[in-house]
C-alpha cells in the first residue's frame, strides 16, 4: 500500500490539532486518494485527497454532507476537516457491517424522509462537483426549466465539445430538452437529493444501516435519486416498496403541488 503524504499527514493534523500516528490506503474510488487515518487520541477518521482537486472541491463536498445529515433522515458521516493546500476531506471513519435485516427498507424509508425534508428551491446556492466535473447549481423555480438549463443542456455542450457526441443526437437531446415541461410529470416541491446515489455511493454503518456518501447534492425532483438508483443498482425493489408507502403515509406536504396539478389538468 502506498504511504500517505507527509504534507497531507501533516495537514490533517494540524486541521484537528492531533498527531496522526498511522495512515494506510483504503479504497476510494476513481477521482481520489482515500486513507484510512489513525489519530493519537485513537479517532478514526476517512480521509479523501486530490492533488489536483479544483478550488473548493472537497469543501462542496463537505457541505452537501451537512445539509443532508440536517435531514436526520440517513446517516452520513460527519466532516471532521476540509483543507486545500493540500486538498483533502476528513470525515469520521465508518466501519461497515454486514447488512442488518430490513436494510433496504431502512434505506426506502430514509430516503423518503430525505426528500420530504425538502429544499427552498431548484438548485442550491452555491455550485458543486459531480465526480470531477462541475455542477451548475443557480436556482430557478421550475424543474424543468433547471434541468434543461443546469443539467442537461451543459452535458450536452461538453460532449459536444470533445467530440464524442453525434450531432443527430445532440438535435434528439435538444428535442427532449424542449419538451421538458410536458415530460416532467405534475409539478412537485423541490426535494433534498443525494444528487449521485450510485450504488458506490451507499455505505453501511457498524450496526449495517445504510449510510450516504459522496453526495451532488441539491434541490431536485425526488425522482432523479429514484432512478439512478434503479439504473447503477445498489437497492433491492423491496427500497422502493418501503419509500412508495412512507412517501403514502407521510405525503401531506405534497398536497399543495397535488391540487395545483389538479387545477393545472382538470
Amino acid at each position: 500500500m502506498a504511504p500517505v503524504n507527509p504534507e497531507l499527514a501533516q495537514a490533517v493534523g494540524r486541521a484537528l490539532g492531533e498527531r496522526v500516528v498511522s495512515a494506510r490506503s483504503v479504497a476510494g474510488g476513481d477521482i481520489n486518494d482515500a486513507w484510512h487515518v489513525g489519530l493519537g487520541s485513537d479517532t478514526e477518521l476517512f480521509v479523501k485527497s486530490n492533488a489536483s482537486a479544483a478550488p473548493g472541491f472537497f469543501e462542496r463536498e463537505a457541505e452537501g454532507l451537512r445539509w443532508l445529515a440536517e435531514a436526520r433522515a440517513l446517516r452520513v458521516p460527519v466532516v471532521r476537516a476540509v483543507g486545500e493546500a493540500p486538498a483533502f476531506l476528513a470525515l469520521e471513519w465508518l466501519e461497515p457491517a454486514p447488512r442488518m435485516p430490513g436494510h433496504d427498507e431502512a434505506l426506502g424509508r430514509g430516503l423518503a424522509a430525505l426528500h420530504r425534508t425538502g429544499a427552498p428551491t431548484f438548485g442550491l446556492a452555491r455550485d458543486n462537483f459531480i465526480g470531477s466535473m462541475p455542477q451548475a447549481n443557480a436556482p430557478l423555480e421550475c424543474w424543468s426549466e433547471f434541468y434543461a438549463e443546469r443539467r442537461l443542456r451543459p452535458l450536452l455542450r461538453r460532449a459536444r465539445d470533445a467530440g464524442v457526441l453525434p450531432r443527430a443526437l445532440a438535435i434528439r437531446l435538444e428535442a427532449v430538452a424542449q419538451r421538458l415541461p410536458e415530460l416532467s410529470g405534475p409539478p412537485e416541491p423541490p426535494a433534498r437529493l443525494h444528487g449521485d446515489l450510485w450504488s458506490g455511493n451507499l455505505h453501511r454503518d457498524d450496526a449495517g444501516a445504510p449510510c450516504l456518501v459522496d453526495p451532488a447534492a441539491y434541490g431536485g425532483h425526488r425522482e432523479i435519486d429514484l432512478a439512478m438508483l434503479r439504473l447503477f443498482g445498489g437497492a433491492e425493489e423491496r427500497a422502493f416498496d418501503a419509500y412508495a408507502e412512507a412517501l403514502n403515509l407521510f405525503g401531506a406536504g405534497y398536497l399543495g403541488s397535488l391540487a395545483s396539478a389538479v387545477e393545472r389538468y382538470a
